[in-house]
C-alpha cells in the first residue's frame, strides 16, 4: 500500500524559470493576480448561471416550444458544452495558452448572451407570445437558427473558460514552496466560495427579475456582468504568470497508447533501452516528471526496439511508435486520478438529487411564509449554497487561525479525511431525505391533500447536508485533480472535473429510468412514476442512493484512497529506468546502444 501511495504522485522538476514572462519591475503571480482572476470568475459565473438556471422557462414561455423539445435542447447544449471543454483544453495546451483561451472564451460567451438578450428584447426574433395553449405559434426556422447560434457561442465560451479558469489561477502560485501550496489550497476554497455567492445572486435576484419583471432586463444584467468580468480580467493582465503552450497532452496520450499496443509483445530485460530525452528536448520542456513503477505496460511505448527508430539526432523517426518516458508518465498521471474520479461521480449524484426530487418535495409541502408570500421551490438550493459558504468561511477564517495560534502553525484537514467526511455526509443526506419524505407523504395522505401540511422547513436539513457534501467532497476532489496533475496538465484537470459532473448527471438519469421500469413491472406503482409524490415511494429510492453511498465509502477506503499519494520530499531521487537513452543535446555522450528485445509468442 505504501508503494502504491508513493507512486501515485506526479512530482515535477522545474527546468526553466516559470516567471520569465512576468514584468521585471515587480514579481508576478500570487494573490495580487488571483484577485483579478476571482473577480473575473465571479462575474462570469453570475452571468452564465443567470441564463442556465432559467433557460428552460425562457424556451417554454417565449419560444412556445414543447417540453420534450426543450429537454432535448437543454441536454444537447449541456453535452456540447462539456465536449467543448475538451476541445478548449486541447487548444489551450497546444496553441493559445490559458490566458488567451480564457479571454477568447469570455468574448464568445459575451456574444452568445448578447444575442440571447436581443431575442428577449426584439419580438421579431422569436414567435408571438402565446395566450391560448397548447395552440401556440411555432418559431420560424431562422428564429431557431439565431437561438441555436447564441447557444453555440455560449458552448464555445464554456469550452474556453471551464478547463482554464481554475488552472490559470493555480498557475499564479509557486507550489514548490510550502507557502505556495498553502495559498493554493486556500485558492480552491475561495474560488468555490465566490462561485457559490455568484450562484446565490443569480438564483435570487436575477432569476426573479427574469420571471416576474422583464426577460430583457433579466438578460441585460448578466450581459453587463460578463462585460465587466472581461474588463477586470484585462486590467490585471500585467500581473499574471502566463505559461506558454507546451503541446497537446491529449495527442501525446494517444501516441503512448498506440506505441504501447504496437509493442505489446515485447518483453523487457536488464539490457532493454528506453527513450528518455533531455528536458530541453522534451515535449513539455519546462518539467521533468519523476518515473514511477505503476502501469508498467505503458512503458513499452518508450522501448527502443531497434536502433533504426532513432535518427541521427537520436530523436524518434515515428512518434506514434516511440515515445519518451516523460509522455508515458503524463498518461500515468491521468490514469492515476481515475479511481478518485469515480468516487467524485458518486458524491455528485447525491448532490443532483436535491436539484430534482428535492424540489419536487418542496412543491408538495406548505411553502407559505405569512399570508401573502410563498417560497419558490427553486430557492431551496440556496440553502445548500449557504451551508457550503458558511463552512468554507469557518474553515478558512476561524479553524485555520485557531489552529495556527495553538500549534504555531496552520493545521489543515487532510484531503483524504475531507473526502471521507464528504461521502459520509452524502449518505446522511439521503437517509435524512428518506425519513423526511416518508413523514411528508404520510401527513399528506392523512390530510387527503396534494400538498402536505408540513412546512417546507423540514426539508432544510437535507439541502444543507447536500451543500456540506459539496464543500467537503467536491472542493477536495477538485483540489486533488489540480495538484496531482503536473503543471502542464492542469487544464486537463479542469476538464476531468467538469466531465465528472456531466457523467454524474447522465448516470443519475440512467439509475432513475432503470428503477422506474423495474418497480413498475407487473402493473405496480413505480417508486418514481407519476406526477404526485404521494402515490410514489421516493423514500425507497433515497435509501437505494444511500446504499450506493455506503458502497462508495467502502470503495474509497479500501482502494481509491491509496491513490491520494503524498508528494515525495525534495531530496527524493528521480527513479531512472535502466539503460535509458538520453538525447545527445543533454551534454552527455550517447551510450552504447545494446538491444535485447524478446518477442512474447503469445
Amino acid at each position: 500500500m505504501e508503494n502504491a501511495t508513493t507512486n501515485s504522485s506526479c512530482e515535477e522538476e522545474q527546468i526553466q524559470d516559470e516567471h520569465a514572462s512576468a514584468p521585471e519591475t515587480q514579481e508576478a503571480g500570487g494573490w495580487r493576480s488571483v484577485y483579478y482572476i476571482i473577480g473575473n470568475e465571479s462575474f462570469e459565473k453570475l452571468a452564465s448561471m443567470s441564463l442556465i438556471s432559467n433557460l428552460t422557462m425562457y424556451l417554454l414561455t417565449r419560444y412556445n416550444l414543447s417540453a420534450i423539445f426543450v429537454v432535448n435542447v437543454v441536454q444537447i447544449w449541456n453535452g456540447s458544452s462539456n465536449v467543448a471543454s475538451i476541445i478548449g483544453a486541447f487548444i489551450s495546451d497546444t496553441y493559445l495558452g490559458r490566458f488567451r483561451t480564457l479571454l477568447f472564451g469570455s468574448i464568445a460567451s459575451l456574444l452568445g448572451i448578447l444575442i440571447m438578450t436581443l431575442t428577449a428584447g426584439i419580438h421579431q426574433l422569436r414567435p408571438a407570445n402565446c395566450t391560448n395553449r397548447p395552440h401556440c405559434q411555432w418559431p420560424q426556422p431562422w428564429q431557431l437558427g439565431i437561438l441555436f447560434f447564441a447557444l453555440a457561442m455560449l458552448s464555445v465560451g464554456a469550452g474556453g473558460i471551464r478547463p482554464c479558469n481554475i488552472a490559470f489561477g493555480a498557475d499564479q502560485f509557486d507550489t514548490k514552496t510550502e507557502k505556495g501550496r498553502a495559498q493554493l489550497e486556500s485558492f480552491f476554497n475561495w474560488w468555490y466560495f465566490t462561485f457559490t455567492i455568484a450562484l446565490v445572486i443569480a438564483l435570487t435576484g436575477v432569476v426573479y427579475i427574469q420571471t416576474n419583471v422583464s426577460w430583457t432586463l433579466g438578460f441585460a444584467i448578466p450581459t453587463l456582468c460578463l462585460a465587466f468580468s472581461i474588463a477586470i480580467f484585462l486590467i490585471g493582465r500585467h500581473t499574471y504568470i502566463r505559461k506558454k503552450p507546451q503541446g497537446s497532452v491529449f495527442s501525446d496520450m494517444a501516441k503512448v497508447i498506440t506505441a504501447a499496443c504496437r509493442k505489446c509483445k515485447l518483453k523487457t530485460s536488464d539490457r532493454t533501452r528506453y527513450y528518455d530525452p533531455a528536458p530541453s528536448e522534451s515535449d513539455h520542456n519546462n518539467v521533468r516528471l519523476v518515473h514511477t513503477d505503476r502501469f508498467k505496460f505503458l512503458e513499452k511505448a518508450a522501448i527502443i526496439s531497434d536502433p533504426s527508430e532513432l535518427n541521427e539526432q537520436l530523436k524518434p523517426k515515428n512518434v506514434w511508435r516511440l515515445c519518451s518516458l516523460h509522455q508515458v508518465e503524463e498518461l500515468k498521471c491521468l490514469l492515476g486520478i481515475l479511481p478518485v474520479w469515480v468516487t467524485g461521480i458518486c458524491c455528485f449524484i447525491v448532490m443532483d438529487q436535491q436539484n430534482t426530487f428535492g424540489v419536487l418535495q418542496v412543491i408538495q409541502t406548505n411553502r407559505s411564509i405569512g399570508k401573502h408570500f410563498k417560497v419558490p421551490p427553486g430557492w431551496m438550493n440556496l440553502f445548500s449554497m449557504v451551508a457550503l459558504s458558511i463552512w468554507i468561511y469557518i474553515y478558512e477564517c476561524i479553524y485555520i487561525r485557531v489552529t495556527k495560534k495553538i500549534n504555531k502553525k496552520a493545521t489543515r484537514l487532510s484531503m483524504s479525511l475531507r473526502i471521507r467526511i464528504g461521502i459520509l455526509l452524502s449518505i446522511l443526506c439521503m437517509l435524512v431525505a428518506a425519513i423526511v419524505e416518508q413523514k411528508r407523504r404520510d401527513s399528506a395522505l392523512r390530510a387527503k391533500s396534494f400538498a402536505s401540511p408540513m412546512s417546507f422547513a423540514v426539508l432544510l436539513p437535507q439541502f444543507a447536508l447536500s451543500g456540506l457534501n459539496e464543500a467537503f467532497a467536491a472542493v477536495s476532489i477538485m483540489e486533488f485533480f489540480t495538484t496531482e496533475m503536473p503543471e502542464s496538465m492542469r487544464t486537463v484537470a479542469g476538464v476531468v472535473f467538469f466531465l465528472s459532473l456531466s457523467v454524474a448527471n447522465y448516470l443519475g438519469s440512467l439509475i432513475v429510468n432503470i428503477i422506474h421500469k423495474a418497480t413498475s413491472h407487473g402493473g405496480r406503482n413505480s417508486w418514481l412514476g407519476g406526477h404526485d409524490l404521494n402515490d410514489n415511494k421516493l423514500d425507497y429510492y433515497y435509501y437505494l442512493i444511500a446504499a450506493l453511498g455506503v458502497l462508495n465509502f467502502v470503495y474509497f477506503n479500501f482502494f481509491a484512497s491509496h491513490f491520494l499519494g503524498k508528494k515525495p520530499s525534495n531530496d527524493t531521487k528521480k527513479v531512472q529506468p535502466k539503460n535509458s537513452i538520453p538525447n545527445q543535446q543533454n551534454g552527455e555522450p550517447p551510450q552504447e546502444k545494446e538491444f535485447d528485445i524478446t518477442i512474447d509468442p503469445r
